[in-house]
């Protein structure tokens, strides 16, 4: 293993990290909220760390192996989700614990949304714009990494388009180098941002929160500048805005990609993509039960009132964002519980949502219909196919061997928190929040997670980086034959 260019690389991705802060320190002086001093001392901490571990190895660029780039990628998350929490840890205001702090940075760079700060309102501009930052930093990092980075490794959900599935994404002829797809990916997320903070200030909201809120809408982070979230604004237009560039951003960027190659929007590569409309059949469905359950139930006080919520709700938790105008926990229990699984499909892959992603769901679903089929003709050839082409037994092994990895996660992170002393519904919920980076709970983390204890909190921790990560990509750190020469 080479260590030594890993180390280098490490070292470059702290100095570049490091940079970020600068944004944050400008918010407090433009602002003048007294919070900018712990930005200055993290980006000359972070640049002196990343010149120490690049230095000395510069001169060390050997080819990197596939398990080189497994452990690059657990590194990325982990180090800068490490120096994240710096600035939280020197701020005197809101004055975070080093378990807290740490809670909150890998929270946003996981894009989870989980938070543990109360009292969002009345927080220093720069401590705001920095949880929204990174927010906006990981859920690019998720773009490259899922679409770029990940398929030449071998892993994650782009592997089953980029190397498996014929159809448009493929037929799209995605840029052969890594840089260069990386760039292209930079300049749709980075004018979907652009687009989203334009319509979120035409709509009514300040520049400071219209930017803050399209970095966490694009990314599908769900942190907002406020305790009330979205609620805060109370405004049809905000909502609506904010569904249709989660809705976006919950798309495959790579179908972004090939539907903007040739100069001009083309539908039909959504259109023609499998994922795409199981994605947006799955949204319809639940959108339609939750406005009929909240019409049966008089929940709201009009019509309108209640088709603007369930469709809010629906996309944002499903997505996986976590944005909230209402306390959806205090809905039908029915709802709540409904929409936590939800997030268990979570975005498209290749998008910045969390959860299983909607091909994986869809090729279960398919496996699971032909099983079914083989009970009635035990002798009959059944063959799974995605968009017109049959997929190979080792790509659904592959999805089977993934969903028994994240059911094994999910138990033992629970297990673990209830071991803490949090109840099942909170210990449930918690786990299915963070490992499907999602945010909002049920039980004791309906609002916030900082009335828990700090052993959950670290528990949880790991349960962001394993959802984020796509299990397997931390998992197979975990075993022997991975560090065996």
């Amino acid at each position: 293993m080479q260590f030594r260019s890993i180390i280098r690389i490490v070292g470059l991705l702290l100095a570049l990290f490091s940079v970020t802060m600068l944004a944050p320190a400008l918010v407090a002086l433009i602002y003048r909220d007294g919070a900018g001093v712990p930005f200055v001392l993290t980006f000359f901490f972070l640049l002196l760390c990343g010149a120490i571990c690049w230095f000395p190895n510069r001169h060390h660029r050997h080819e990197l192996k596939s398990r080189d780039g497994f452990l690059i990628v657990v590194l990325f998350w982990t180090v800068l989700g490490s120096a994240g929490a710096l600035p939280f840890l020197l701020s005197t205001y809101p004055g975070l614990s080093i378990t807290d702090s740490f809670f909150e940075s890998f929270s946003a760079l996981t894009t989870t949304g989980a938070t543990v700060i109360v009292g969002l309102d009345d927080l220093p501009k720069a401590i705001l714009f920095y949880r929204q930052l990174l927010q906006w930093f990981g859920g690019m990092g998720i773009i490259v990494l899922a679409v770029a980075i990940l398929p030449i490794l071998g892993i994650g959900g782009m592997q089953l388009y980029r190397a498996e599935i014929p159809g448009p994404v493929k037929d799209s002829k995605m840029t052969p180098r890594i840089a260069e797809t990386a760039k292209a990916l930079w300049y749709i997320y980075l004018s979907l941002t652009i687009a989203c903070a334009l319509a979120f200030w035409l709509a009514g909201m300040t520049p400071f929160d219209a930017i803050g809120h399209s970095f966490s809408t694009i990314a599908i982070g769900g942190f907002s500048t406020y305790d009330a979230s979205i609620g805060h604004f109370d405004s049809y237009a905000i909502n609506m805005i904010t569904v249709v560039f989660l809705l976006i951003s919950a798309c495959n960027y790579s179908l972004h990609f090939a539907a903007f190659a040739s100069g001009g929007v083309h539908p039909k590569y959504y259109w023609r993509d499998p994922e795409f409309r199981a994605f947006f059949a799955i949204q319809a469905l639940l959108f339609l039960i939750c406005f009929l359950m909240l019409l049966e139930h008089h929940t709201y006080d009009s019509v309108y009132d209640a088709f603007d919520q369930a469709l809010f709700q629906t996309v944002s938790i499903s997505t996986t964002a976590g944005f909230t105008t209402t306390g959806f926990s205090d809905w039908p229990l029915f709802l709540p519980v409904l929409l936590l699984f939800s997030s268990f499909i979570g975005g498209c892959a290749g998008s910045t949502g969390g959860g299983m992603k909607v091909i994986r769901i869809l090729l279960l679903t398919l496996q699971g219909a032909r099983e079914l089929k083989r009970l009635i003709h035990p002798r009959a050839v059944y063959t799974i196919k995605i968009g017109g082409s049959a997929l190979s037994q080792r790509v659904v092994d592959a999805v089977w061997g993934f969903f028994s990895a994240y059911t094994l996660v999910f138990v033992v992170c629970m297990l673990a928190l209830i071991a803490t002393g949090l109840d099942e519904l909170s210990a449930f919920s918690a786990v299915a929040a963070t490992l499907n980076n999602l945010g909002p709970g049920l039980g004791e983390v309906s609002l916030h997670f900082g009335e828990i204890n700090d052993p959950a909190k670290w528990v949880l921790i790991i349960s962001m980086l394993f959802g984020r990560l796509e299990i397997f990509t931390l998992l197979i750190l975990l075993t022997p034959t991975f560090w065996r020469s």
